[in-house]
């Protein structure tokens, strides 16, 4: 996970036919992502964003040359714009950013490791994370309160509490991480 960049939006579905497209802004105020200035995607390619209308926007490159066609912003569907770390200000205390918590550990409440965070997704109806670790299948847990009350950015430690539907099988020793239990959710 590159740490150094935030991602702040995704480019959705194509908006008619000249070249406009839905972008899924992940800003706190969707207007303030065109406030950032260039925005890159996971290509390293350069992109500015100007808004066209609730969540519709025009993209133009680094030459200055707007998305001109349905086919041209069909092409960059599902693209992640991301924006350099240092052009945000740093969370407060009790704040962090979702690139934070990958990679850090996930402990289940009172017993042991239940892997890694690997992703974060948000694909509109909240967010999750998803889980996992050698020999283990990943798990999927809505990122809430109640299923994870403590995180500690700064010890590098979340703490997870299942939901009743969710079995663990296996050993969460301290070291669940090398235990060769698997993770699953019950159907």
């Amino acid at each position: 996970m590159d740490r150094d960049r935030i991602l702040m939006g995704v480019v959705g579905r194509p908006h008619g036919v000249r070249g406009l497209v839905r972008v899924h802004s992940y800003a706190a105020v969707p207007e303030d992502l065109t406030a950032y200035g260039t925005l890159t995607d996971d290509r390293g390619q350069a992109w500015t964003l100007r808004w066209r209308g609730d969540g519709i926007a025009e993209l133009r490159d680094a030459a200055g040359q707007a998305v001109a066609s349905r086919e041209a912003a069909q092409a960059l569907v599902n693209r992640r714009l991301y924006i350099p770390r240092a052009s945000l200000p740093e969370p407060d205390q009790d704040e962090f950013y979702f690139a934070d918590l990958i990679g850090l550990p996930v402990h289940e409440q009172g017993g042991g490791v239940l892997g890694r965070v690997l992703v974060v997704h948000d694909y509109g109806a909240g967010v999750s994370l998803e889980i996992g670790g050698e020999g283990r299948a990943p798990l999927i847990l809505a990122f809430t309160q109640a299923c994870f009350p403590v995180i500690d950015i700064a010890a590098g430690r979340i703490e997870a509490v299942l939901p009743d539907e969710v079995e663990v099988q296996g050993d969460l020793s301290a070291e669940g991480e090398h235990a060769s239990s698997a993770v699953g959710g019950a159907s």
